[in-house]
């Protein structure tokens, strides 16, 4: 990632290198005046009917974050302001994995897609846009409850196993996002790739623990409601930023449903509006049911089946014993004897761990062949190994100097030379290194002698089991290349003429060029880009302020005309209008 693309501060400076090689600058210069406009419409449109409904944090929010109604943000200048309660946003390309997203919320960072939603879908979008982001999650962080919330999920989901699936499933949404948005992108090629899409969601099968608490991630962050059944209030930012479904969500149309862990095993669906809702009480409940989810996971469950779940997973994982050692690599077979793993294999490239810190030696360098070691007790012997006191230990031989025989439960056996010891800092021996050893499971081998020094990790049972490595500096986390980058539009003669039309439009309502001007623009306008909805209102606004009679009575008969040839526009002409002061019900008069 280049130095220059982004500017740092404090909260920013805490991330490791793996994530910032998802940030890229925003290119504040490249939004256009239509760009700004559409900001401009949704802001409008979203402070004036949220006041209502939204959240009281939303408001208040707004104000703490330096949103500005008139302006898309510059997310570098927003840091600034929210430095102040110790979160900080980046911009980055579209969708990024959601481990990713999830563990920058962990670090306090909000990730923007810095690119705006088009024109022609101005009410939703299923690509992330800085609408979604800005005028969405931002606010709602002001409010330290949901704030800890927001950074405690993080933390949790960030953990949370994937599987090959999920890795489809995010592919086919980015996908989809990218060409939906891409300007001239033929409607078969977007009916597929929401057939892709949907085809995916339903084919879940046994749903990993990414794809759970990806759906109480949608219920809450993106699609949440809080206060009762009855009287519920929008936080969640998919309803904030979407003047379509936060007008839908209020209706009788959208069934609400008490917030609880039955969330988790709720499917979404990002191309359509949901058609149905959770409401929790207040923001401390979204933390309660969370950890009541994380129990369920196998961060904290650990055993036979976190392992198995690493296995199923096929990326970098890490299983954590009950000694604190942590192994992380990509885990490829567990054995095992009535219902316990009592022994594990990675391959490839291996670390070991200790409390998030890699143990000297013990690299991706050390073991890059892979790595695997029992768990569990020695046979016949009540005392667990890390249990033991030095005289224990010599008492059954595993002394440095002594060759041992140790025979574990589950009938894996090693015997070596034993060279030394690795302790924690209680004092427990956390890892034995033996020369000359031979490690089997009845007949079969599966550590040789001439392979080297047999490095044995101790643990009576596997506490914990979860995605990613236990020290993120031991492993090359540098390699994020995104299948496909999101479009930019190329711009006509035309589109380039329109742009300039609503940069002076604007610069009219700053006061840079005078009012007078706006009878021209308005007939370039009818001439030339009678497909244009937006900008008449905007000339409207600008009329109603002048008090320019004339003018207004042209323009209303003019977007009559729009609307009888655009049906789809209708309501949000109607609503621009409102929001200049003219009650849709007068329109045609």
């Amino acid at each position: 990632m280049e130095e220059t693309a982004y500017q740092s501060n404090p909260v920013l400076d805490k991330l490791p290198a793996h994530l910032k090689q998802f940030i890229k600058p925003q290119h504040y210069e490249d939004y256009s005046p239509v760009d700004q406009a559409v900001w401009r419409y949704v802001m409008r449109k979203n402070v004036d009917y949220l006041s209502r409904v939204a959240h009281d944090s939303y408001q208040e929010g707004l104000r703490k974050t330096g949103i500005s109604i008139e302006h898309i943000p510059d997310m570098y200048g927003m840091n600034r302001i929210l430095k102040e309660i110790g979160w900080a946003a980046v911009a980055v390309d579209g969708f990024i994995p959601p481990s990713a997203f999830m563990e920058f919320q962990a670090y306090n960072v909000l990730v923007i897609a810095s690119d705006i939603r088009q024109l022609k879908h101005i009410e939703y979008t299923p690509a992330p846009d800085i609408i979604h982001e800005g005028a969405g999650h931002a606010p709602i962080i002001a409010n330290p409850e949901y704030a800890e919330y927001l950074r405690r999920f993080g933390e949790i989901g960030s953990k949370a196993i994937s599987s090959a699936h999920d890795y489809e499933v995010y592919e086919a949404i980015r996908h989809l996002s990218i060409i939906k948005e891409a300007s001239g992108t033929p409607d078969t090629e977007i009916e597929a790739a929401e057939k892709r899409v949907d085809e995916l969601q339903r084919d879940t099968g046994d749903p990993s623990e990414m794809a759970l608490i990806r759906n109480l991630h949608w219920w809450t962050v993106e699609y949440g409601l809080i206060g009762s059944v009855e009287h519920p209030r929008i936080y969640g930012a998919g309803l904030l930023s979407s003047i379509g479904e936060s007008a839908l969500c209020m209706t009788d149309q959208v069934k609400k449903i008490p917030y609880t862990i039955a969330a988790a095993y709720r499917d979404f669906d990002i191309t359509r509006p949901q058609p149905q809702l959770y409401v929790t009480p207040d923001f401390a409940h979204l933390s309660l049911v969370l950890e009541e989810f994380a129990n369920t996971m196998a961060l904290r469950k650990g055993g036979l089946q976190g392992v198995r779940k690493l296995i199923g997973s096929g990326a970098l994982g890490t299983v954590e014993l009950s000694t604190g050692l942590q192994i992380s690599g990509v885990f490829t077979e567990v054995l095992e004897d009535e219902g316990r793993p009592v022994y594990v294999q990675t391959r490839g490239k291996t670390a070991l761990a200790y409390r998030e810190k890699e143990l000297v030696g013990h690299g991706t360098a050390y073991h890059a062949e892979g790595y695997g070691s029992p768990v569990g007790r020695l046979r016949g012997i009540n005392l667990a190994i890390e249990d033991m006191s030095p005289r224990d230990l010599r008492a059954y031989d595993i002394y440095e100097g002594e060759r041992a025989t140790l025979l574990f439960e589950g009938g894996v056996e090693v015997s070596g030379d034993i060279i030394t010891g690795t302790r924690n800092l209680q004092g427990k021996i956390i890892l034995i290194s033996f020369a000359n050893c031979t490690v089997r499971q009845g007949d079969r081998i599966l550590f040789r002698p001439e392979w080297g020094v047999y490095d044995m990790a101790v643990g009576k049972e596997v506490v914990s089991a979860f995605s990613g490595p236990a020290d993120a500096g031991s492993f090359d986390l540098i390699s994020h290349v995104p299948s496909e980058k999101t479009l930019k539009q190329e711009k006509s003669e035309v589109r380039t003429r329109l742009e300039n039309l609503y940069r002076e439009v604007r610069e009219i309502r700053e006061g840079h060029r005078k009012f007078a001007e706006i009878h021209g623009i308005f007939d370039k306008l009818r001439q030339d880009h009678p497909e244009d909805w937006l900008l008449p209102v905007e000339l409207y606004e600008l009329a109603a302020t002048h008090n320019d009679e004339g003018l207004l009575l042209g323009i209303r008969a003019y977007l009559h005309q729009v609307k009888s040839e655009q049906p789809q526009a209708e309501r949000l002409v109607d609503d621009g209008l409102a929001l200049a002061g003219l009650p849709a019900s007068q329109e045609e008069g």
